[in-house]
């Protein structure tokens, strides 16, 4: 049952990464400007005139409207008369931003809908982990450590909200993002019965590691480069796709050199992993990830940005690093004790 809802819950976290994704891609990280509702509802508005003042219209405290190119909170529960009555409102201060777009809007609830599911999915974990605190406290200590870090990552992305998508802060919520992932799988690891053992070489283990390392740095890298990309699109707009990796900065070209690094140095330990026989099956899919990664970057650069090549070159590096972490994992587990025995 435990490690059931590990799978359920690292599947909704994925989830929420496609979803982060497909926010980044369609520009609507700003389609919910509060936090954690939308617009002051639960389940947000579907047409404008729902964000327009009325009269004869009743609103419960916190619900917004955009007056004047401003939001608006209401701050009681009330019915309006026939004229704006400033007393019942007040000026939403955290930002200046107040624009709807159904689609943007739409499409950032159902990311927070699927960040909530994931909350709550690990919380059920959680509590189903505390049958294993006799057999394996590390499980227990780690799930309920698991839960605090999707609250923190609930945090975070309130904290891009108010800040109007600061590229720091996304970048920080995509690294916390990837380290939930680690976590769930280090408790899949964990809570699996029958582990299989790996004869390893220390350098081959170590090398695993540093692949793991430029697969991070370059997912930070990338969360850089797609803000020049975002930058460029309210420029030149959305149509000039062929504009927008004109003139890039430094970062681009370094995220390029470290694409062919990364590649060679996983082609190594595939070829590796199949000459000394180590049984790692999983590097295979890392390899495979690795060339779609690559495809990917190359029809965004060359073709001009196909449709879903963005979300998918993201969603791509997020399966790689949670492959190579879990491949870590699995031979760092017959190399410790050989190690071990020969000091």
């Amino acid at each position: 049952m435990y490690r059931n809802w590990v799978k359920i819950t690292l599947i909704l976290v994925y989830l929420v990464i496609v979803a982060g994704a497909m926010v980044r891609m369609t520009g609507s990280g700003m389609g919910c400007p509060d936090w954690p509702k939308c617009f002051g509802y639960y389940i947000p508005p579907t047409e404008a005139s729902e964000l327009e003042w009325q009269p004869n219209r009743s609103f419960e405290k916190g619900q917004v409207i955009i007056r004047n190119e401003a939001l608006q909170v209401a701050t009681r529960d009330f019915i309006t008369t026939s004229k704006f009555s400033e007393e019942n409102w007040e000026l939403y201060t955290r930002h200046d931003y107040a624009i709807f777009n159904v689609w943007h809007t739409w499409i950032e609830y159902i990311n927070r809908l699927l960040g909530a599911l994931a909350g709550l999915a690990m919380l059920i974990m959680a509590i189903l982990s505390i049958w294993k605190w006799r057999d394996n406290k590390k499980i227990t200590l780690l799930s309920w450590l698991s839960v605090f870090a999707i609250g923190f990552q609930g945090w975070l992305g309130a904290t891009v909200v108010y800040s109007v998508l600061s590229p720091v802060k996304i970048t920080i919520h995509m690294v916390m993002a990837l380290l939930i992932v680690a976590f769930l799988l280090y408790l899949l690891y964990l809570s699996k019965n029958n582990k299989k053992t790996f004869s390893v070489s220390k350098k081959y283990v170590m090398l695993l590691v540093f692949a793991l390392v430029l697969t991070m740095i370059q997912i930070i890298l990338g969360t850089q480069v797609r803000q020049f990309v975002d930058d460029q699109v309210a420029l030149v707009g959305y149509d000039a796709k062929s504009q927008w990796l004109d003139n890039p900065t430094m970062t681009f070209y370094i995220h390029r050199t470290f694409s062919i690094i990364v590649f060679a140095l996983n082609a190594w330990l595939w070829f590796f992993n199949r000459k000394h026989n180590y049984g790692l099956s999983k590097i295979n899919w890392i390899f495979l990830l690795i060339i779609l990664e690559a495809l990917t970057g190359i029809l965004m650069y060359y073709f001009d940005f196909p449709v879903l090549s963005q979300p998918l070159h993201l969603v791509i590096a997020s399966l790689l690093f949670g492959l190579q972490f879990y491949v870590i994992l699995e031979a760092w587990k017959k190399h410790i004790p050989k190690f071990v025995m020969r000091q």
